[in-house]
């Protein structure tokens, strides 16, 4: 498990210091906003299947 966490850290440190600021910051809010475009799919559709279920 800690060999784990010393590669993590190894490839954070690499993407750190080979991307500026500004570019991390914007592939957070990328990765964030298809996060919650896949939540709100997955939502939408588990209550449809809710709605399926109780109809029959």
């Amino acid at each position: 498990m800690k060999k784990t966490n010393g590669i993590l850290l190894a490839c954070l440190l690499a993407v750190i210091t080979t991307m500026s600021s500004c570019q991390i910051i914007a592939g957070i809010f990328k990765a964030g906003v298809w996060v919650g475009v896949l939540l709100v799919v997955l939502v939408v559709g588990i209550i449809f299947w809710i709605i399926g279920k109780a109809r029959k």
